[in-house]
């Protein structure tokens, strides 16, 4: 006779089974406690597992069971946040919403002027010291649906109940930095999507009722979702700009915890961030993070050439970030693509040949249109975007080549152009065109770095070595030590000592 090895659950009857199970559960998790209670709800242990979720979220604790309609509650509020994002938008009840606005009580974000705003210009009217982003980004991206307004924010503070639960008394900034990360990128699954899908509808992964819709989001859509519940968790946390990106950092004397929302949360160095042109990464307030929002659903109608409704997006970033040179020269270009060369004039001469403190040297776009060396076609070659089939970097090329023909000073564009040589991994050619910049301005310290580069990889080590002597000036006389420019000097002692 075969013998027959039962396993250890075979043996138990069926309600000690579900006891067993539910005392397998992590007592801080929600997720786990009410799914245990959706699958076992007229129990015992699904009574105690819905009371424990009431209790995780900060709600009073209940000593004799928990009734129906609370239990309905809570399932409805929980599926709001960690639906399948497949599944249609769940809209909660009155009643829920009452139950999820008492149990965010506890959160910080309540103690924010902003909080209590209703409209986007009380809103504005705020210090940004003031600002409760997740308010502040519903108020004006949903300012025509209340409702809706109430949902999302409904879902931020269910999220930031959820990451609260799982922390210790008198958490530390690390403690709270680590468990959003664990609950955004790895419980939650947020992620950056891909070129295709955020080139063409950035956005959709921009703008925050999306990003929780979907789960995806752009650099700036996963970082305000990170910054609204950092707020709602009393985690102090500074917003970083880089060119063309965001991240967050934690900062305490001279400990740096750099958050990166494109890599799940990570910490990155500092020194990645910048580049031979960027000394420093700017910081941002909070009022000038809903601006760029605005900037950024502005970047999509620039680029379909919806000139009207990119200039409309831009003036309303401009109510956040007042004075801004970038934004300044957006509303510039814009005008000026509008054929409203006036306005145009008055927005770009505000920022003509200003260097900013976070670059070694002044942006050259406003000074070269306003000098007559860009018109509307070599401005719509810049704008033009690419992605990563090879058609749209030779159509980006050839557009860049003709706007030069009648541009051939537009410094921008030959630039752009030397870059989409060395996509197409055609050197000869981006040399020859950095050489065409480098031959009537020698103070872009990139343009001079990309030469060296160049040159010493054809081996003329001389021609490297003047051109990485002349990018080293331009960045010292700004105090910038490049780490770009070091790796390369390295490079050059061992091939060619100096």
């Amino acid at each position: 006779m075969i013998p027959i090895i039962l396993g250890i659950s075979s043996l138990l009857t069926p309600s000690a089974k579900i006891n067993s199970l539910y005392h397998s559960l992590d007592p801080s998790s929600i997720a786990q406690a009410l799914a245990f209670y959706e699958l076992y709800p007229e129990t015992k242990e699904g009574t105690l597992a819905l009371q424990r979720v009431h209790e995780l979220l900060g709600g009073d604790l209940i000593l004799e069971g928990v009734n129906e309609n609370l239990g309905k509650a809570l399932k409805g509020v929980m599926s709001l946040v960690n639906r399948d994002t497949c599944i249609e938008k769940v809209i909660l009840t009155d009643r829920e919403l009452t139950y999820i606005k008492q149990l965010g009580r506890v959160l910080s974000n309540r103690k924010l002027r902003g909080y209590y705003a209703r409209t986007e210009e009380e809103m504005l009217a705020l210090d940004p010291s003031d600002y409760d982003l997740g308010r502040a980004l519903l108020l004006t991206q949903l300012a025509d649906n209340p409702e809706d307004l109430q949902t999302y924010e409904a879902m931020l503070d269910l999220m930031a109940l959820q990451v609260k639960a799982r922390l210790p008394p008198q958490s530390t900034p690390e403690q709270k930095i680590e468990w959003l990360n664990r609950f955004i990128f790895y419980e939650m699954h947020f992620r950056f999507p891909p070129h295709s899908l955020y080139a063409q509808d950035i956005d959709l992964y921009t703008f925050l009722p999306s990003v929780l819709d979907n789960h995806l989001g752009v650099c700036l859509g996963v970082t305000t979702l990170y910054l609204a519940l950092a707020q709602r968790l009393d985690l102090p946390l500074e917003v970083v700009t880089p060119p063309g990106h965001i991240y967050c950092r934690y900062r305490e004397g001279d400990k740096e915890i750099n958050i990166e929302t494109t890599a799940r949360g990570v910490h990155m160095p500092t020194e990645i961030y910048l580049s031979v042109g960027t000394r420093a990464s700017k910081i941002r307030n909070i009022k000038e993070v809903v601006g760029m929002t605005h900037v950024n659903q502005a970047s999509i109608y620039l680029h379909r050439k919806d000139y009207s409704k990119a200039l409309s997006s831009y003036k309303k970033a401009e109510c956040y970030l007042p004075h801004d040179p970038l934004v300044d020269e957006l509303i510039g270009v814009t005008y000026f693509l509008l054929g409203q060369e006036k306005e145009g004039r008055d927005y770009l001469s505000k920022v003509k040949g200003i260097v900013l403190d976070e670059n070694v040297v002044a942006e050259t776009r406003a000074i070269d249109i306003l000098e007559g060396n860009a018109d509307t076609g070599a401005i719509e070659a810049i704008l033009m975007e690419v992605n990563d089939q090879r058609s749209s970097i030779l159509e980006k090329k050839q557009a860049l080549e003709k706007a030069l023909e009648s541009n051939p000073y537009f410094r921008e564009g030959l630039i752009q152009l030397a870059v989409t040589h060395l996509q197409l991994n055609r050197t000869k050619e981006g040399l020859q065109t950095l050489k065409r910049y480098h031959a009537f301005d020698q103070t872009n310290p990139t343009v001079e770095y990309y030469l060296a580069a160049l040159y010493a990889e054809r081996k003329d080590y001389r021609s490297a070595w003047k051109h990485l002597d002349k990018a080293k000036a331009i960045t010292q006389s700004r105090n910038h030590k490049s780490k770009t420019l070091n790796t390369l000097e390295k490079e050059l002692e061992r091939v060619s000592p100096s």
